[in-house]
């Protein structure tokens, strides 16, 4: 699966799909990335239809487009590996210029994998019942309006506080090196049985991250009416927030499985990608 707003995109699917073809295996696709590529292969016609039928589901693009598909085929047992195309790509494993020989290394067995909670919301808000699934965040905020909301949160029926801030970022493992990072959130290893709740801004500055337990419950009531909050899981926006629509945020019942190539770590990721600095190693 390729992200067709990449210009490069088109080219490097075309490429794999001869290396796959060159090793013996058979290539297969979702329709938009056929298309896209003009491939000759056999084609489903989505992400969820393709991870039923193939071994492996090669994602080019960078990490949004590899969070749209973990999102589709959550629960399936295929295992993804990312190949960057452009940006930073923490979470793409492979670099579209070493695609090559990192294909070698799976036609050799050269690969772990290792599986990713998702979180899940819900709310019964105005309009009806929302639900939303995510891999990386779900973050509440108060959009475009400059604005402070509040946001009243309990973890297990327990109250923790009410915050007063620009928004406020639930992530998981996996996110935290994403929007949580940025906010000033903790590094969290992957794999690790954690939340991560962290304000976006908060008005009291004693307002910190906030590391849970992975099988916690965790509650958020708005509690302004103006601005109306807004709801995203990933970054994409899911329907408004009112006054006194409580947000409930648990670890789902779905994962998914990234594939690694052996040798790489998560802490060579955090030196090369973020640029981390110190003594060398």
């Amino acid at each position: 699966m390729g992200n067709a707003d990449k210009t490069a995109c088109a080219r490097v699917v075309t490429r794999a799909a001869r290396l796959v073809a060159a090793a013996g295996r058979e290539v297969a696709a979702d329709e938009a990335t056929g298309r896209h590529a003009r491939l000759r292969a056999r084609l489903s016609p989505d992400a969820a239809t393709l991870a039923r039928e193939v071994d492996l589901l090669l994602v080019f693009g960078g990490d949004g487009t590899l969070l749209h598909v973990a999102r589709t085929i959550a629960g399936s047992a295929t295992p993804l590996l990312g190949i960057n195309i452009g940006g930073l790509g923490f979470l793409t494993a492979v670099s579209s210029q070493h695609l090559a020989p990192a294909l070698d290394r799976v036609w050799r067995g050269e690969f772990s994998y290792e599986r990713r909670a998702l979180l899940e919301a819900a709310t019964g808000a105005g309009t009806g019942l929302i639900r939303c699934r995510a891999l990386n965040d779900i973050v509440i905020s108060h959009g475009g309006a400059p604005r402070l909301i509040e946001l009243e949160v309990t973890v297990d029926g327990a109250p923790v506080t009410s915050y007063r801030c620009d928004g406020l970022i639930v992530s998981s493992p996996t996110g935290s090196t994403a929007y949580s990072l940025s906010a000033g959130g903790a590094v969290v290893f992957p794999t690790a049985n954690v939340f991560a709740v962290t304000p976006i801004c908060p008005h009291t500055l004693s307002n910190r991250s906030l590391i849970l337990n992975l099988s916690s419950t965790i509650a958020v009531k708005v509690r302004t009416a103006q601005p109306i909050a807004v709801l995203s899981a990933d970054g994409q926006n899911i329907p408004e927030l009112s006054r006194g629509d409580t947000l409930t945020i648990r670890r789902s019942s779905r994962t998914v499985r990234l594939m690694h190539l052996a040798g790489s770590s998560f802490f060579e990721a955090l030196r090369q990608k973020l640029h981390w600095r110190g003594a060398n190693v």
